[in-house]
Parts: C-alpha cells; structure tokens; sequence
C-alpha cells in the first residue's frame, strides 16, 4: 500500500476574518502538468480586493464559495462576475473583489498540462476568464464537479477526486507536439531568456511556423511567453525574504536594464515594482496560493 501524500496547512485567524490553506502534491503521473493542489477557505468581514499579477500559468478555480467580482482590464476578456473559472493566458493583471466567504481548489496548469487534461487549443482561452461551466461543456468534463468537491468530508477526498479525474483525462488528452513540448521546456528552464531564433533552429522549423504552432498549443508566442516567464522570475526574486536591488533584479532576470524591466511591471502588475513590494501585505493576514 502506498504512503498517503503529505498536505501543508496554514491558517491565520484575526479581528478581520481568517483563512485556511491546505496544500498537496498531485498524483506522480500528473507532476509536469501542475506542481500542487492549493485547497483554500477563507471568512472576510471587510471587502477583500486583490490584484492577480500576469504569469505563466493556465490558472483553474474550481469553488464551493461565493461569487468574485472581477473588475474589467484592458485587453482581458471576462465575464463581470464569476464562481468558478479558467483564466488563460494574459498580457495584463486581473483585479478579484469579494466580500464574504471564498472557498475552493486552485490548480495552475503549465499551459501544456492545460492543453492536455482539458482537451482543447489555448488559443481559445488566451487573454480570456472563461467560466468553469462553458469550458466544461465544451471539453466534456462535469458542470457539477464544484458541488462534488464541496460535499466530499476533507481535503484530502476532495484532491484524490482529481487525480482520478486527471488520471482520466491524462490518459485520453491531446499530446503536446515534440517540438512545442520542446521550447516550452527549454524557456521555462530559462526562465524565459532563450531566443525565438534560438529555439526555431533547435527545431529545425522557420520561426514562422514554430510561433503558429507554439501559439496554438501554449496560448501565446514564444517572445510573449519568454517575457511572461522572466517578468514570473522577477516576481519569485521580489517575494523572497532578502531584498534586492532593483537594478541587479533586472540584470538577474534577464531585462535589458530597470527601466525594461518598470515597463514591462506596469504593464504585467499594473504598477511598478517599488509599488507591488509597498503593496504586499507584511502582517500574515494575506491569502497567498501562488503558483
């Protein structure tokens, strides 16, 4: 019989509300697609706003809570409010607003586990927040599994239903293209600082057809992915504990110089990094899933 895999659990507790979050490894087989389940309850007296910095990461919520606003952004398209959803791809933050009770499972995908355990192009999700229910209509998954996942007795039921669910799906998925499958490895390893030149004479394809073929499966092209995965790097580095000079974070991450690397916060964040770090909650009251 095999060893039962281990949870971590945090909690917080205060005058303002209180938050639970349990998080587990998935199945081995599954391990490449996405790195963890992140289970999460959390109670707030106060309206609760948070901004979703851009990342690259397909981002699926599955939720037993009430609904999220989300407020609109430029060039993301997304439905005013929503309980469960899949965000795609996007060259831009999301702002989330609730007031009240949240709870549910957050998974975030590599855009080719995406592509295989929910079946369809990431073209068809990219710059978008689609709900739970058209994607599930659309691919053949259950509408009804957030109400499964809310009536399973704990954590721990509640991941294994997914893995059996994943297992499923992994075994039936579409398989990502060598080549696609390829580059996507090799800018994630980079933290997004190998070249498109570089990658399409890796392959052997002109950089035309490796972008098209790249965009469908991922969701977007190379460059846009590589700047997604150096701007997540420098998010890592500025959550970290030890500070760190802007300047050798732009050097570090592969940015041209600070002024790069502001441009491209303002525009993935939606403000510069000196605000994002002033705006990080320091008192442990934050509910941090993360990746």
């Amino acid at each position: 019989m095999g060893t039962a895999p281990t949870q971590t659990v945090l909690r917080h507790h205060s005058a303002l509300g209180s938050w639970e979050l349990v998080y587990r490894a998935p199945h081995p087989l599954l391990l490449g697609l996405f790195d963890r389940y992140s289970g999460y309850r959390e109670e707030s007296a106060v309206p609760v706003r948070r901004r979703e910095v851009a990342s690259g990461a397909i981002v699926l919520i599955i939720s037993f809570g009430d609904r999220l606003r989300l407020l609109p952004q430029p060039g993301v398209d997304a439905p005013a409010e929503a309980v469960s959803f899949v965000a795609g791809l996007h060259n831009g933050p999301a702002v989330t607003e609730y007031a009240g009770t949240q709870a549910g499972i957050q998974i975030n995908l590599t855009p080719l586990g995406a592509y295989t355990l929910l079946g369809l192009p990431m073209t068809e999700i990219t710059d978008r927040i689609v709900p739970f229910a058209d994607v599930a209509d659309c691919v053949g998954l259950h509408r009804d599994l957030p109400e499964r996942l809310a009536h399973a007795p704990t954590w721990d039921a509640r991941f294994a239903l997914l893995d059996d669910l994943w297992l499923r799906r992994l075994a039936e998925g579409p398989v990502p293209r060598p080549e696609v499958a390829a580059c996507w490895h090799a800018l994630r390893a980079s933290t997004g600082r190998v070249t498109v030149a570089e990658l399409a004479r890796r392959t052997g394809f002109s950089r035309r057809h490796l972008t098209a073929r790249f965009r469908e499966q991922v969701g977007l092209p190379p460059k846009a992915v590589a700047r997604l995965l150096r701007f997540e790097h420098a998010v890592r580095l500025l959550d970290a504990p030890a500070p760190i000079d802007l300047a050798d974070l732009a050097e570090r991450c592969g940015f041209y110089d600070q002024a790069h690397l502001n441009r491209d916060f303002r525009a993935l964040a939606g403000c510069t990094p000196t605000a994002y770090l002033a705006a990080r909650p320091t008192d442990g009251t934050a509910l941090g899933i993360g990746a």
